[in-house]
């Protein structure tokens, strides 16, 4: 039997003619308002009374609702988004064409895809329009204004861009991604204090390594070695294990001459990564300061594999064999270092260098004469080039060069002894004299700033020259033997520039495509013996 739940009156029924009492059970407060009865004997009550109970009926679950739809232009965003990420762009963009002609337009995230893709595609105008136009359908939306940003930045319109990023900042605030890259456009307009206080600001909403390297990068713009190295030795705290900050931190030590740090980093960039190639360079130019080239021939075998076209890696190979003595096969290295990277002023300078020490005069002019165009503010290319000139027999072009040399490089002693030693196999020994004290002022001063061993043919040839300008030349060179005397110290002057040469010359020139490009060509003292590896 069954009771609705719109029944409230309790009946009293008969069964066999007599009449009973039913004692009706009513569920609790917010049962279901179904009840069936059920009809039993209570063992402490008469026979002839039965008790009715109900008992609640499950209730019906509610039918699930339908899902909204989508608005008619975003239906097919997942489509659009998963032919992109599989790099199907003719098929997208087919499909990002219908979903724009049916929505006049007006679909935010088709127009977002196509300017991703016309950037792909290097119509980078197309882009920024497609972007701004998302902009203008979602204002609200902070990546519409990064992408424009970022569009302005690739068309080298960096204050327009810092503008959209100000702006972008004001709707998504502490994002990493807008202070980093305000602070890469100030540091392209020059604005290196502003530019730190973003990346500063960046840092702290998140350590990222590119944040970190962006930052030293600034400070190595600044000449600031000791700054950058404190800005990487920050970033391995937090990235320990990454080989590329590693290696850029031997690279920055053994550019402030601490070369037991910079091994043990460059040690620890290979535990890491034994095929990091810019490692393994900065590796085999340490083995080069020191004179082991075999070794270091080594590691450049294995760097060979992985970059057979790096232009820094045949300079190195070559410079490598010109250590070991072995002329013509340096010149084919660096002839093909050249042909590799043609507009590299230390591959010509180190052709220049080897072209001396085989005595092709012509040769070393032309690729001297090529190092000066490419980098005509360096005092030893002009020193290099007058030795040329000298062996050339043109001596006046040969006094014009050192004097450029010594007008723009005032640290290196090696120019002035040998424009002394110049000056005095041309009969003036009065501006010898002059030119060989200014060298000895810079000697003293090496002394006292480094502990570098002074190289001993320079030693040498000054304690020849000496003795010569003070009594006479009766005691080191006789007068009949003037024109022997000449070539000795022309020799000489191009044997000591030639290690100046040598020592830049196997600088270690890691590829291009390294995360963190430094670029500190800066001269070295003639007193420091091998070479420090620099990155381009």
């Amino acid at each position: 039997m069954r009771l609705p739940s719109s029944i409230l009156n309790l009946q009293t029924l008969s069964q066999n003619g007599s009449s009973g009492i039913y004692n009706l059970l009513l569920p609790l407060k917010g049962s279901s308002p179904d009840y069936d009865v059920l009809v039993g004997s209570d063992t402490n009550a008469d026979e002839s009374q039965k008790t009715v109970y109900l008992e609640p009926t499950p209730a019906v679950k509610p039918r699930a609702r339908k899902p909204p739809e989508l608005p008619i232009f975003e239906r097919q965003n997942w489509l659009i988004h998963l032919h992109y990420i599989r790099k199907e762009y003719n098929t997208c963009k087919a499909l990002i064409k219908e979903r724009l002609s049916e929505s006049n337009g007006h679909c935010e995230y088709a127009l977002y895809v196509q300017a991703l893709i016309l950037r792909h595609e290097g119509r980078i105008q197309e882009s920024l329009e497609s972007f701004q136009t998302c902009s203008l359908l979602n204002a609200q939306n902070p990546e519409n204004l990064k992408q424009v940003a970022r569009s302005l930045f690739l068309m080298g319109r960096h204050k327009f861009a810092i503008d959209v990023y100000n702006e972008a900042a004001r709707l998504s605030e502490r994002d990493w991604e807008i202070s980093h890259n305000q602070g890469v456009c100030y540091m392209y307009i020059k604005d290196f204090l502003k530019a730190k206080e973003c990346l500063k600001q960046a840092i702290q909403y998140n350590k990222h390594d590119l944040s970190y390297v962006m930052l030293a990068k600034i400070y190595l713009l600044e000449d600031d070695l000791h700054m950058a190295i404190d800005v990487y030795k920050r970033a391995i705290e937090y990235s320990p294990e990454n080989p590329d900050l590693l290696t850029t931190l031997g690279l920055l030590y053994l550019q402030v001459g601490q070369n037991q740090r910079a091994f043990e980093h460059l040690g620890n960039a290979l535990t890491y990564d034994p095929s990091n190639v810019k490692a393994i360079l900065a590796a085999g130019s340490m083995m080069q300061f020191h004179g082991d080239y075999d070794v270091a021939l080594t590691k450049y075998r294995v760097a060979a594999v992985s970059v057979p076209e790096s232009a820094s890696l045949w300079n190195n190979i070559g410079m490598c064999f010109f250590g070991k003595k072995k002329l013509v096969a340096s010149i084919s290295c660096l002839k093909r270092a050249v042909y590799l990277a043609p507009f590299d002023w230390k591959v010509m300078y180190n052709l220049g260098l080897v072209h001396l020490s085989m005595s092709q005069y012509a040769s070393a002019f032309h690729f001297l004469s090529a190092a000066i165009n490419l980098k005509p503010k360096m005092g030893q290319l002009y020193m290099l080039l007058a030795v040329a000139l000298t062996h050339l027999e043109d001596a006046d072009n040969a006094r014009k060069s050192y004097e450029q040399a010594v007008a723009l490089d005032n640290k290196e002693a090696s120019i002035n002894l040998n424009y002394s030693i110049f000056l005095y196999n041309q009969g003036n020994r009065k501006e010898a004299a002059k030119q060989f004290a200014i060298f000895e002022q810079k000697q003293k001063k090496i002394k006292d700033i480094t502990s570098h061993e002074v190289d001993p043919e320079i030693l040498e040839t000054a304690n020849k020259l000496g003795p010569a300008l003070q009594v006479g030349e009766s005691l080191v060179w006789k007068p009949d033997h003037a024109a022997q005397s000449e070539r000795k110290g022309t020799s000489k002057s191009a044997t000591g520039e030639g290690e100046v040469v040598k020592k830049m010359a196997s600088m270690s020139l890691p590829p291009d495509n390294s995360p963190s490009n430094i670029d500190h060509t800066g001269a070295r003292n003639k007193g420091e013996k091998g070479s420090e590896p620099l990155t381009v």
